[in-house]
C-alpha cells in the first residue's frame, strides 16, 4: 500500500491525506491447475477421453477408406464392362483383389454364380452385414465413455463434498473457507470435467454413426446395381 502524507501547517492545523492504490488483481487459474485440483477422478476422465479419441480417429479413417465414392463408381463400371463382354473371370478377379467392403461383397456374389438369383442376393446381404459389423467395431466404446463421463464426474462431486465435510468435522470451531476449498474444488472441477468428456464423446459417437449409415447406404446402392446387372439379359 502506497501512502501519501501531506502536512499543512497554519493556525495549528495539521491535515493528513492518505491514498491507497488499487490492489493487484488476483492471479487467474489455468485449466491445468483446475485439472490438478480435481484429484484422481480427473485422471480417470482424461484416460477415458484419450481412449475415445483413439477409437474415433481409427474408426474415422477406416470409414473414410470404405467411402471411396468415385473409386466405387469406377469399380462398378469395370465390373459391368467385364460382364457385358462375357469376361466373368476378369470381373471375378477384380472383385477379389479389391480390398474394400464393396469388393468383398461383389466377390461373394461372384462366388455364388450359377445358383438362383435369390441365393446370390442373400449371400451378398450376409456379407454386407458382416462388413457393417466390422465397421461398427469398438464404436460402442465411444458411446460408453459418453455415458460414463458425467457419472464419474458426479462421483467426483460426491467425494469432493465428503472431503469438505470431513475437513469441517476435524476443524471443529476453526472452520475457514481455505480449509474447505480443497473438497469444494474437487467437487466442482470433476463435475465440469465429466460433462466435457460426455459432450465431446457424444458428438464423436454420433459423427461415427452418421458415417457408418452413409457407408451402409452406398453398399446397398452398389449391391442393387450388381443384382440389376445379373438380371440383364446376356
Amino acid at each position: 500500500m502506497i501512502s501519501k502524507l501531506l502536512l499543512i501547517t497554519g493556525d495549528s492545523t495539521v491535515a493528513v491525506d492518505t491514498l491507497a492504490s488499487a490492489s493487484a488483481s488476483p492471479e487467474r487459474i489455468t485449466l491445468w491447475d483446475m485439472a490438478l485440483n480435481g484429484g484422481w477422478i480427473m485422471l480417470v476422465l482424461v484416460l477415458l477421453l484419450v481412449l475415445a479419441l483413439y477409437i474415433f480417429i481409427e474408426r474415422y479413417l477406416t470409414l473414410n477408406g470404405a467411402l471411396k465414392g468415385q473409386d466405387d463408381e469406377l469399380f462398378m463400371e469395370k465390373i459391368r464392362q467385364y460382364v457385358h463382354e462375357g469376361n466373368v473371370e476378369e470381373a471375378r478377379r477384380l472383385a477379389k483383389e479389391t480390398a474394400t467392403p464393396l469388393g468383398r461383397m461383389i466377390s461373394k456374389g461372384f462366388s455364388r454364380l450359377g445358383r438362383p438369383l435369390p441365393d446370390i442376393q442373400a449371400a451378398i446381404e450376409n456379407e454386407g452385414q458382416l462388413e457393417v459389423a466390422r465397421l461398427e467395431k469398438r464404436v460402442s466404446y465411444v458411446a460408453t465413455v459418453a455415458s460414463l463421463g458425467p457419472m464419474i464426474g458426479f462421483l467426483g462431486t460426491v467425494t469432493g463434498m465428503i472431503t469438505a465435510f470431513q475437513d469441517m468435522a476435524y476443524a471443529g470451531n476453526n472452520i475457514d473457507i481455505q480449509l474447505l476449498s480443497t473438497g469444494i474444488y474437487e467437487a466442482m472441477v470433476t463435475t465440469v470435467g465429466g460433462l466435457i468428456v460426455g459432450i465431446v464423446c457424444y458428438f464423436l459417437h454420433n459423427l461415427l454413426v452418421s458415417r457408418i449409415n452413409k457407408v451402409v447406404f452406398e453398399l446397398e446402392v452398389r449391391a442393387n446395381e450388381f443384382m440389376d446387372l445379373l438380371h440383364e439379359p446376356a
